[in-house]
């Protein structure tokens, strides 16, 4: 295994990760974190996927923030019937990514065995590295939408190949930059019926699909803030001697990483043992992890203007840091939750 630091400076300051980089990851096996063994996965229970994924995201922002999200929507191998299963992850002769937009910004007309699908989705993390898009659509019927008992469009969830999709590189943020979340169009694409899955509809008996999709993304994302703040607070200390505040964030740091791993050991309990995870337990991650968060962000910008002439320049890895945490800010998870 390559060492990590080597990979961080690869990784830094890249728009686009190198190839070295992507074989890395592929060699880890790292985008099949959650993937069941028999179809190549490294089936990771929920609390070893999360410490990876803090260690990948302290690493490098991009890197953890890429790997989180394409290993997240490689996990939806849960959702996909044995057959798509199998054709996609065993017959394939190089690593699946998968990886796409969770937002309903397109339609997906009902045609015989299968649906025609058009649409432009924004924020695919990942998109010039992946092998395959996952999307959501609104189900329409004779140019109408499907509408539920509750008036609401009936939506469904697609994997198409990367063939099928038109890439628009229009990725510009300040920071996560060799993210390179992309946005993707799908223009008037026929998609067999078996392609199209339904979240927390599982397939598979592993552990980690009993869990709630909100919840393993509250937690999978919240890492990562983690372990680039960590990160940050670790090059600030570098070259600033610490005062209130860059103790102040150690303190909120060292509580949030305690806190989320008693969620992840708790959920894994409840598992084992036979229990749903109930709503209110799935509201309550949800809350600390939008609260947490907002204190992160508040105390890094405590201590931002101490940083000096470092903390602003660009090719300094602590500004980079900064970048990639409040780019990551942005996720419509915990956009604007900062109280």
């Amino acid at each position: 295994m390559e060492p990590q630091h080597s990979i961080q400076q690869r990784c830094f300051g890249k728009k686009e990760f190198p190839k070295e980089v992507l074989d890395w990851i592929d060699a880890e096996n790292l985008w099949n974190l959650w993937v069941p063994k028999e179809y190549g996965g490294m089936e990771m229970s929920l609390s070893e996927g999360l410490k990876t994924l803090h260690s990948l995201a302290q690493c490098d922002g991009s890197l953890g923030w890429t790997v989180t999200l394409c290993s997240g929507a490689n996990f939806f191998i849960g959702n996909l019937k044995q057959g798509v299963a199998d054709e996609i992850f065993l017959e394939s002769e190089k690593a699946v990514r998968f990886g796409g937009s969770g937002g309903a910004f397109g339609t997906a007309e009902k045609m015989d065995d299968g649906y025609i699908i058009n649409g432009h989705w924004k924020y695919a993390t990942g998109a010039p590295y992946l092998t395959h898009f996952t999307l959501n659509a609104k189900i329409q019927e004779g140019g109408e939408d499907i509408l539920l008992e509750d008036g609401s469009p009936m939506k469904q969830s697609f994997v198409l190949k990367k063939d099928d999709v038109e890439i628009i590189r229009d990725w510009n943020a300040m920071g996560l930059r060799a993210t390179v979340t992309d946005s993707f169009a799908v223009r008037s694409k026929w998609v067999d019926n078996k392609y199209s899955f339904v979240y927390d509809e599982f397939y598979l008996p592993q552990p980690i699909f009993k869990i709630p999709f909100s919840v393993f993304a509250d937690l999978t994302l919240w890492v990562n803030y983690l372990g680039m703040a960590d990160h940050f607070l670790k090059e600030a200390q570098m070259f600033k001697k610490s005062n209130t505040f860059f103790n102040k964030l150690q303190d909120i740091l060292i509580g949030a990483n305690y806190q989320v791993m008693i969620f992840a050991k708790q959920l894994e309990y409840s598992i084992e043992i036979g229990l749903s995870v109930p709503i209110d337990f799935i509201n309550e991650i949800h809350h600390e992890a939008s609260r947490s968060i907002g204190t992160i962000s508040k105390a890094i910008i405590e201590v931002f203007p101490f940083l000096g002439i470092r903390g602003i320049t660009e090719g300094q890895t602590v500004n980079q840091i900064f970048r990639d945490y409040f780019t990551a800010t942005q996720h419509h998870n915990f956009h604007g939750k900062l109280d």
